[in-house]
């Protein structure tokens, strides 16, 4: 059985988990935060999560995973189709590179109470503007980011756009969805799946643990 190595409070461990719960693979948890033992760093050469394990070995990065997980049968969330499978492939890098990472730099001031340098805010603010606008594009949005079906890029849609919104509201005041009423639709039917509900439901549960492991680590 495959094994997913994580935990729910990362949103790529979640974009995983719910490509596996929507194609009704089966499979286990195995909760860990990631490090830099060499027994992690041994199925993670990063050291981060998630990490699949496969009757074959380990395989990590998101994509890659993810990639895999489409020859496991399933219910398909990459079309066969070449061209239509580039848009998805695409439109899923375009949201990560251009809304998940940039949102990031906002992320230890917006969650965790340090402060971030004046030109790393304004970095961070331009990008994601220029990322929902590159969104709104290339997204079909009918109703799906890539066209009719749940695809990888509703995915990374729904993992990264919720946390760059938060980013935005707290950091600079700004609604990211204020003129883009289609993702904002997407948005809310997703999170209308019970697949992603119950995603939303561990989350809220492993987060005081990790707000503590954050702590920690901060510690030393």
């Amino acid at each position: 059985m495959l094994k997913l190595h994580g935990f729910a409070v990362s949103n790529y461990f979640n974009m995983v988990q719910l490509a596996l719960l929507e194609k009704g693979l089966p499979f286990e948890i195995v909760h860990v935060h990631g490090s830099q033992s060499e027994a992690f760093l041994s199925i993670s050469p990063r050291g981060k999560v998630p990490v699949l394990e496969t009757p074959d070995g380990f395989i990590s990065e998101t994509s890659v995973i993810l990639d895999y997980l489409e020859t496991c049968g399933g219910t398909p969330l990459l079309p066969t189709e070449p061209f239509a499978c580039a848009q998805v492939r695409s439109l899923a890098r375009e949201i990560e590179l251009y809304i998940e990472l940039p949102a990031r730099l906002g992320y230890p001031q917006a969650f965790f109470g340090a402060t971030v340098a004046d030109a790393l805010l304004a970095k961070c603010k331009a990008e994601l503007l220029a990322g929902v606008a590159t969104l709104k594009r290339h997204g079909r949005f009918s109703p799906y980011v890539a066209g009719e079906a749940l695809s990888v890029a509703d995915l990374y849609f729904l993992y990264s756009l919720d946390l760059a919104c938060v980013v935005a509201h707290k950091l600079f005041g700004l609604d990211l969805l204020a003129d883009f009423p289609a993702a904002r639709a997407l948005l809310e039917r997703l999170n209308q799946n019970p697949h992603v509900q119950r995603i939303a439901e561990q989350k809220v549960a492993e987060m005081p643990a990790f707000l503590a492991f954050v702590k920690a680590q901060a510690r030393g």
